[in-house]
């Protein structure tokens, strides 16, 4: 704990820092430490008094504990009070120690699967309706994957009888289940946007320029890009504005 303390201590100043000579044109996501809630409490309320606009986690176990664990409780309350997203990015939060070069092997269980696991735990259990003003990002696996997560907690909701092996748990999943639950999903220029545009809706989607990190993720040309797609008329000039301006704002609280 004392030396991720001190390595996020570290990664915030530093960012504060060169985001501060922007005048506020920059803004930029705070890691708190996590294996110290009280310590991680702090970070929060530093970041805010510094230009963050979000709270960064991983979808997987952090600290020894899973997204919907009472143990992260008191740092979902402060990031409500504050008005900062919780932002789910690409990763895992369990060390991996396995040799460089199997990396591969399980990069995409670990590197993509956790968003979306991390989507359909704060819903199912509970994390949104407990903290009914907190937002939550799921930033860098692109959207394609938002349908078929949606369909299962639909199924397991309708199928799983109460007497079942894993038990019944009841959550709201209305017709606009990202809506409802201030869920907001970073999308990929290339998607086929017009089908999750039809499936989930337009106001819960926004860009991601994965700015200063360049791998496949990197979207520096997203607004011309989305731009060419509605001049082409496969996504809407309204649904470009909404990706690319309105959304991020209200995901971010700006």
């Amino acid at each position: 704990p004392e030396i991720e303390q001190a390595i996020r201590r570290a990664y915030n100043r530093w960012l504060a820092d060169r985001c501060g000579k922007s005048g506020g044109r920059l803004r930029w996501v705070c890691l708190p430490p996590l294996r110290n809630v009280d310590l991680a409490l702090d970070e929060l309320r530093f970041a805010k008094d510094h230009g963050a606009c979000g709270i960064l986690k991983k979808g997987s176990q952090e600290a020894d504990h899973w997204i919907s664990d009472e143990y992260f409780c008191p740092l979902y309350e402060e990031a409500e009070r504050l008005d900062m997203p919780i932002c789910f990015h690409t990763g895992s939060g369990v060390p991996d120690f396995s040799p460089a070069n199997q990396f591969l092997l399980s990069a995409f269980l670990r590197m993509e699967m956790p968003v979306p696991n991390a989507f359909q735990a704060v819903v199912t259990f509970g994390v949104t309706t407990q903290f009914p003003k907190l937002r939550f990002g799921f930033i860098e696996a692109g959207v394609s994957w938002v349908p078929h997560v949606i369909y299962h907690m639909k199924r397991r909701l309708e199928k799983t009888s109460a007497a079942g092996t894993f038990g019944k748990r009841e959550f709201d999943l209305s017709s606009d289940v990202l809506k409802t639950h201030r869920l907001y999903v970073t999308c990929q220029v290339d998607e086929d946007l017009p089908y999750i545009l039809r499936a989930v809706g337009e106001d819960n989607i926004v860009a991601g320029s994965d700015f200063s990190h360049a791998d496949q993720a990197q979207e520096l040309e997203f607004h011309r890009l989305l731009q060419e797609r509605a001049d082409r008329g496969e996504i809407s000039q309204e649904a470009v504005r909404k990706i690319t301006y309105d959304n991020p704002r209200a995901l971010y609280g700006l």
